[in-house]
């Protein structure tokens, strides 16, 4: 079985030439980067704009590309900096609307044909729940949680994107982990 190759190859192929290598990691994580977004801006327009942006800045910067950290940790220090940018400009940042949109949520999970309609419904209100417990995050908190859970970043890495110690985002980490977990205790 071939191994996949690593985001870092991936994109050192990509600073060479190989426009394959950005399909794939476009692919491995545009949803991860664009649900940080949206999650933290609070707009959907807004977060699809971030995410061009900050997709437009990796093309741009992919000739100077070195691996010093891991190639999440770079992604989304780009788009934290960006982030940064985009609340400076319109004023801090906006909690997400639960309303209908008429669009596809990006958690939504397309449920198992055998789950009955009593559980969808009931797991539909939990996810409403938890996004809401999210989104009432302090923001700082809300930022290593969804560091951590959509992007799969390590504490240092959170360290590293965020510019706070490592031991501020375990803190900051465990405060919206226990605040999540105890919103949740009634909704389960």
């Amino acid at each position: 079985m071939p191994v996949e190759p690593s985001d870092e190859d991936l994109m050192l192929r990509y600073a060479s030439g190989d426009a394959a290598a950005f399909d794939l990691l476009y692919t491995r994580h545009r949803a991860g980067v664009f649900r940080y977004l949206l999650r933290q801006c609070g707009s959907r327009a807004a977060a699809e704009e971030l995410v061009q942006d900050i997709w437009l800045n990796l093309i741009q910067a992919r000739e100077r590309y070195q691996v010093e950290a891991k190639f999440t940790t770079w992604l989304y220090t780009l788009a934290h900096n960006r982030l940064i940018d985009h609340f400076r400009r319109h004023k801090g940042p906006q909690l997400v609307s639960l309303d209908a949109d008429g669009e596809d949520d990006p958690l939504e999970l397309p449920a198992h044909s055998t789950v009955q309609p009593e559980r969808q419904a009931q797991a539909r209100q939990q996810a409403a729940h938890l996004l809401w417990l999210v989104e009432a995050l302090p923001p700082v908190q809300r930022e290593a949680f969804l560091l951590h859970e959509e992007g799969g970043l390590s504490l240092e890495q959170i360290a590293e994107v965020t510019g706070a110690g490592r031991e501020t985002v375990k803190s900051r980490l465990r405060y919206a982990l226990d605040k999540l977990r105890e919103g949740m205790k009634d909704h389960l």
